[in-house]
């Protein structure tokens, strides 16, 4: 079905943020590895594999409205060089995806395309579950100390 072309440079500019969050958090992840804090590499890699489901859809909602998913272009990528930096560039991050998709979701239904309004919904719950996470990273920060919250990340 032949889609409207706003919609798939939209879409395409959606799936360029979700590779470099993709890449961002990967490093992040290995990072924390390395550093011997399981949990927080465990969640990292979580929302890693999160944003390769939502580049997955995003992937196949182009290619359904007869687009070519752009796939070679990334964002700048924040890597954080400390766990606190990295949580406060992952949120961030997610905070503009949330604006970015609801813009193209406005986009979607201006342009009569309920069904990417309806997957590109999904993909901002997931969204907004990573900023509540990164947030309550932050409080815990803020409450417990940096030494205290590393020490229950290992």
């Amino acid at each position: 079905m032949k889609g409207n072309q706003k919609v798939v440079d939209s879409l395409n500019a959606r799936l360029r943020e979700e590779l470099t969050a993709i890449s961002q958090y990967m490093v992040q992840s290995e990072m924390c590895a390395n550093w011997g804090y399981g949990k927080l590499h465990a969640a990292i890699e979580k929302q890693a594999k999160d944003e390769m489901h939502h580049a997955e859809m995003l992937i196949g909602r182009v290619i359904f409205l007869e687009g070519m998913p752009v796939v070679s272009k990334l964002d700048q990528i924040k890597v954080g060089k400390t766990v606190k930096d990295m949580i406060g560039n992952d949120r961030e991050a997610e905070a503009g995806a949330i604006k970015a998709y609801n813009e193209t979701m406005r986009l979607a239904v201006e342009l009569g395309d309920n069904a990417t309004r309806d997957m590109l919904a999904k993909i901002l719950q997931d969204e907004e579950r990573h900023v509540d996470w990164a947030e309550q990273q932050r409080d815990q920060i803020e409450q417990m100390g940096i030494e205290n919250y590393l020490a229950n990340q290992v």
